[in-house]
């Protein structure tokens, strides 16, 4: 009968130095996606935004959901 055994070992510095550049930039662009979603409805008039059925006040909530929601 064979068995096989496997050693886990922990994660080396760079790859954790390296899950944390990719972390970073994924959160940047998710900030920057922010961003611009917000500024393209705060550049939206009263009207438009009444047309569209959204309020100055929920502009925020629905540019971190179009960003931060997967």
């Amino acid at each position: 009968m064979a068995y096989t055994t496997s050693i886990r070992t922990a994660p080396t510095l760079i790859e954790r130095l390296v899950a944390f550049k990719n972390d970073l930039a994924e959160r940047h662009t998710k900030h920057r996606l922010y961003r611009q979603t917000l500024d393209e409805l705060q550049a939206l008039s009263n009207r438009e935004l009444a047309d569209l059925g959204l309020c100055r006040g929920n502009l925020k909530a629905i540019a971190h959901d179009a960003a931060f929601k997967n």
